[in-house]
């Protein structure tokens, strides 16, 4: 080994033992590829979150029936050697025997697109118009269909990036609502003791013991069906979110009861703090990455609870989109049959959940200083 080795050995230790805990933890989560692969792709899915209509090639909400179970129009980048994105055109003939109109696509005949052009107007964040989308046809007359459409000859595409935007958003605020209740109550319950503790603990057996679906069933089957989607989507949320914080309340008053009995929340007691400043300022942030591992594997199983409800028909209800309102469009076996791109939902939500997996997973072996 060289002086040189040796200097940069020294270096490195130097800079480990200065470093903050969340540097430690980010310096272990980049050496996870899966994890770091997995948070790109879940930045990603939030941007769509947060400007669908910008990836959307046309209105969701545009029908048109004689356009019905158009097959996908894959995306050509080079026509000829050179750039020129197309995609083949859609020919269609109707079935002598069924009458039904059977569509096909025609690689001799190209539509052209473009990147960033004009389509239908929407607003960014709802502050000021725009016309720019990622990917339209050349001629705003016609109309394409990415991932096929459905059997009101609504655009597959558009409707997944706008079902995105529910979906995402329902795990994360579901999630967010779960993580707030279970660190008030579980801190409450591992600092304060006594009775609070055998309440609040009764109360988790209670929500635990109970079978987590037909709770669901029966909350979301009650809520009116007269209620706006807007309605609707905050229900759904505090219906996942009242549920699914028990697990992480018991996480929480288990450190808690460890925690209460150092020295620097007697310190913080005899400063005067409140029982509220204690646990949210001086106990929480100890083990906070582990609230952020475990909230991570969380928001999944919010999003397929989401889903699962939604494709009951219990859960977000048309004219909202989510993912699964846009699965109940593949119950039908027949309809299946005729269009099985209208099961791409159901593959956004397996990539979905595997990415914050990996996220997760990573986030919690970073978190864990006896990883390594």
């Amino acid at each position: 080994m060289t002086a040189a080795d040796i200097t940069a050995g020294k270096e490195a230790e130097d800079r480990i033992a200065v470093a903050s805990n969340w540097k430690l933890v980010w310096w272990r989560f980049r050496r996870h590829h899966l994890a770091m692969a997995s948070a790109v792709l879940l930045i990603f899915m939030y941007t769509i979150v947060l400007v669908p209509n910008f990836f959307s090639t046309q209105d969701p909400e545009r029908t048109d029936a004689r356009q019905a179970f158009i097959p996908v129009q894959t995306v050509h980048l080079f026509d000829d050697g050179s750039f020129s994105p197309w995609v083949p055109a859609i020919a269609g003939k109707r079935n002598p025997t069924t009458l039904r109109m059977e569509w096909t696509t025609d690689s001799n005949k190209k539509v052209p697109v473009t990147f960033f052009g004009t389509g239908y107007k929407w607003k960014v964040f709802g502050l000021f118009e725009t016309t720019r989308h990622l990917i339209v046809p050349v001629d705003p007359n016609q109309r394409i269909f990415l991932l096929g459409s459905d059997r009101l000859g609504r655009d597959q595409w558009s409707r997944i990036m706008h079902g995105t935007q529910t979906s995402m958003t329902v795990g994360l605020v579901a999630v967010a609502l779960s993580v707030i209740l279970g660190v008030v109550l579980g801190g409450i319950s591992g600092y304060v003791g006594g009775k609070t503790d055998s309440v609040i603990q009764r109360l988790i057996e209670l929500l635990q013991s109970v079978p987590t679906i037909p709770i669901w069933l029966a909350l979301s089957a009650a809520l009116p069906r007269d209620w706006t989607p807007t309605q609707i989507f905050f229900a759904i949320t505090v219906i996942l979110s009242l549920v699914g914080w028990t697990t992480l309340g018991r996480e929480v008053r288990g450190r808690f009861l460890a925690l209460r009995e150092e020295d620097f929340v007697l310190a913080a007691r005899l400063a005067g703090c409140s029982r509220m400043r204690i646990i949210l300022r001086h106990m929480v942030p100890t083990f906070l990455s582990h609230i952020i591992a475990t909230s991570s594997l969380a928001i999944p199983v919010m999003i397929i609870n989401e889903t699962s409800l939604s494709f009951l028909g219990l859960g977000i209800r048309p004219p909202a989109i989510s993912w699964g309102v846009l699965l109940q469009e593949a119950q039908n076996i027949q309809t299946l049959a005729l269009a099985p791109w209208l099961l791409i939902p159901g593959l956004v939500v397996i990539v979905a959940v595997l990415a914050f997996n990996l996220v997760g997973d990573g986030l919690r072996d970073a978190a864990d200083p006896y990883s390594h």
